[in-house]
């Protein structure tokens, strides 16, 4: 609205050159010295520094110094704005005016159209019966109403104060007035950043209640300003937010603060943190800056008065479940990666920190995690040299881990260590790659690593590894203060691709093998060596060829191990591939790495336990029209049962596009799933129309018969508005306890966006 308004200023053309040189041309000038005018009539046009004017008739009264056209105006300005009125009366200076019928189109495709117009003292612009908007008139009817546009019996434009004020005013969409405001101001978009009031917004959720927030934003300079937002909630009482923001050459940060004394806590169930809280509140700041072309720093940090305020008051940025504080400095230069961080997780939950399902508690410090990756620009012997350094401290004062029922109890599960673990490693790689004249690619490997480790740990982590358990059978350890460790690793790689053409087709058939001959790892029978990063362990077809299996430096693979395997490519000319992997792992000598005891039993399940590994599989295809389809999975090496498997597949049907996928994994229960996991997830959307658009997604649980979570919605979008409106459902595996949820947005074009959503609904259904 308010960019037409401020074009209205092409009228104020008291900022132009004073040299400036005007160019009239029409089909008759008539001189009146009588009257003291001078009259252009039939079809006039006057270019003035850039701008132009056409009108059927132009006429100057010398007396009065004011210019009058008449008869289809159109002013053309400098930038492209077009301005359109059956009458304009104004000044020779251009302060002063009058203007009848008066219609704008600006370059950014608003609109504004008003009975008249008048101007005073070159900043005081006002129009009488107006109307504004966004969306572009309907072409083939144009006296249709636009999706949505705003009346006003008074609309002012004050363009020293750099603001548009509606009085009168009311909102109308397809026609159809919807809402009615006395009066409304908004800052004139000529000004990107002003203070004043931002478009509400609304809430609900059953232990708040309704809430109403209103921002109101502070534009201290163009680098930094202020957010302040009230929100009244019908049940809680009044959150205030504030949020600071500055930008610098190099970078910018921000503070958030927020803090409510809740009215009603025992709108939340008993034993909850949040019906146990009555004074909340917290501070966030986040930065990101480049020290140079190389070099940056930065920092995401939160603080609140308990774990669940900023997830339950929806505090914008720090909301997350699983809210993660870090502090980093990063360094990228080629080939070479420096990259230093401190971090700290806060699990958000409703979850009092003495119940045994907190997990809050039991979340680390990180104090450092530091990785150095440097490979030098020439060969080093002809080959490749990779120097990686990893150092990781760990602290967490709560033992996480899991209990068995057994009398006295003892410990079958360690996820998390109570105390202090820190590891140093240091791990250099050289490989380099011959091809015979056959097309056989050998790469010979050297690898040599080092660690050390130091631990400090409670009595409880202490007691528990010394009474570890594993299927009933004591395979508790000693724990030592320090640990030194070292793996020194030959490899050897043998590729050899073939290659086969058709007129209509090309395949490439690549047997490949390697053989890693090491030592076996030191300690690895002891459980005084923490498991931090290395307790997720998926060995597929992506994973059969990697030199270590594990997914962490915490645990290190010995002995000698081969891998095996075929892999297979293909392209057609009707622009179909496909491709293809089989393979398994070999386990030759020394101690199975996989098969021994581990705080997580990180090697249990995994299929490389055994000395002959399970067969792993890999296929896919895609067409060039948009459908694709993968297939992984794992089967036992003796029985070729299924122990894992992923399908995915993706496909567009003209407007429409889909995704489905399939996992299932078979039962762990040393891992910590008991039950074989099955569950299928799909995702469509599709588009209507040129504006309409749909969406549904849904995840189905089939051992627990439970359909998970789905999601539907669907938007309208187009060049001055949008609207979407979504709905979600989740279900508990276990519990069956259900929430539900919906939310809308509206965005109207150089107004703003304004919406609602909901929490749970209900629950228990």
């Amino acid at each position: 609205m308010a960019p037409a308004l401020a074009q209205t200023g092409g009228l104020d053309v008291s900022d132009l050159p004073q040299n400036a040189q005007m160019l009239l041309t029409a089909d008759n000038l008539i001189y009146d010295n009588d009257q003291s005018t001078i009259t252009a009539a039939g079809g006039v046009q006057i270019e003035y520094a850039g701008n132009s004017l056409v009108a059927d008739r132009v006429v100057y009264d010398r007396r009065t110094s004011r210019v009058m056209a008449r008869g289809r105006v159109q002013i053309i300005e400098e930038d492209g704005d077009r301005i359109f009125a059956d009458e304009i009366d104004v000044t020779d200076d251009f302060r002063d005016g009058f203007v009848n019928a008066l219609r704008v189109e600006t370059v950014d495709k608003t609109y504004f159209a008003a009975e008249s117009a008048e101007r005073s003292g070159g900043r005081l612009t006002t129009f009488n019966n107006g109307v504004y908007t966004a969306c572009e008139p309907c072409k083939e009817k144009p006296g249709k109403p636009p999706i949505w546009q705003i009346k006003a019996q008074k609309i002012i434009w004050n363009g020293e104060a750099k603001t548009v004020r509606f009085e009168g005013s009311r909102f109308e969409f397809f026609g159809m007035p919807i809402a009615y405001l006395p009066f409304f101001e908004v800052a004139d978009p000529t000004v990107k950043r002003k203070s004043g009031f931002l478009i509400p917004s609304a809430s609900y959720s059953e232990e708040l209640g309704v809430g109403v927030s209103v921002p109101y934003y502070l534009a201290f300079s163009p680098t930094y300003d202020l957010t302040v937002t009230g929100t009244y909630y019908t049940k809680q009482g009044f959150l205030g937010e504030a949020e600071w923001r500055q930008r610098f050459d190099n970078g910018q940060y921000s503070v958030t603060v927020a803090g409510i004394r809740q009215q009603d806590p025992e709108a939340w169930s008993s034993g909850t943190v949040n019906a146990s809280e009555t004074t909340r509140g917290m501070i966030g700041s986040k930065g990101q800056f480049r020290i140079n072309p190389r070099w940056s720093f930065g920092w995401d940090v939160l603080a609140q008065s308990d774990k669940n305020f900023s997830r339950t008051y929806g505090i914008d940025g720090f909301s997350d479940t699983v809210q993660t504080s870090e502090l980093y400095l990063t360094g990228l230069d080629d080939r070479n990666f420096f990259d230093l961080r401190a971090y700290h997780f806060d699990i958000q939950e409703n979850v009092p920190d003495s119940s045994s399902s907190a997990r809050d508690r039991k979340q680390p410090w990180v104090l450092p995690s530091f990785d150095y990756s440097y490979t030098p620009d020439e060969a080093v012997a002809g080959g490749e040299l990779n120097l990686d350094v990893n150092v990781q401290t760990v602290y967490r004062d709560a033992l996480s881990g899991s209990l068995a029922s057994t009398t006295p109890a003892v410990y079958d599960r360690i996820d998390g260590v109570e105390g202090l673990g820190s590891r140093l490693t240091a791990e250099a790689e050289w490989k380099r790659s011959f091809v015979s004249a056959g097309g056989l690619v050998i790469t010979p490997l050297l690898q040599a690593r080092g660690d050390a480790i130091y631990t400090d740990y409670d009595a409880n982590t202490v007691n528990g590894v010394t009474s570890f358990e594993l299927n009933g059978t004591p395979v508790g350890s000693d724990v030592r203060s320090s640990y030194y460790r070292y793996m020194a690793t030959a490899g050897l790689e043998a590729r050899w691709p073939i290659l086969f053409s058709t007129s209509s087709a090309s395949h490439v058939l690549e047997p490949m093998a390697q053989i890693f001959v090491r030592p076996d790892a030191p300690y690895q029978e002891s459980l005084g060596i923490p498991n931090e990063d290395a307790q997720s362990l998926v060995f597929d077809a992506t994973t059969l060829f990697e030199r270590d299996k594990f997914s962490g430096y915490d645990r290190i693979e010995g002995g000698t191990r081969a891998n095996v395997g075929i892999r297979y490519s293909g392209s057609f000319a009707n622009g179909w591939t496909t491709q293809g992997l089989i393979g398994q792992s070999y386990h030759l000598a020394g101690d199975n790495p996989y098969a021994q005891p581990d705080l997580v039993h990180a090697g249990a399940y995994s299929g490389l336990e055994t000395d002959v590994s399970d067969l792993v599989v890999m296929a896919g295809i895609a067409s060039p029209n948009g459908f694709a389809f993968s297939a992984g999975a794992r089967f036992d090496e003796e029985t070729l049962d299924l122990r894992r498997t992923d399908l995915k597949s993706a496909a567009e049907f003209g407007p429409v596009t889909t995704s489905l996928q399939y996992a299932y994994i078979q039962s762990q229960p040393n891992y910590g799933f008991d039950e074989d996991r099955q569950e299928f997830t799909g995702i469509a959307k599709v588009r209507f129309d040129e504006n309409w658009s749909g969406f549904a997604s849904g995840t189905y649980d089939i051992k627990s018969q439970t359909l998970v979570k789905n999601d539907y919605g669907f938007s309208y979008g187009d060049e001055c508005f949008i609207y979407s409106m979504t709905y979600s459902r989740s279900k508990n595996r276990d519990t069956k306890e259900t929430s539900q949820s919906f939310g809308f947005r509206i965005s109207l074009r150089t107004i703003g966006d304004f919406g609602t959503s909901s929490g749970e609904l209900a629950s228990g259904f």
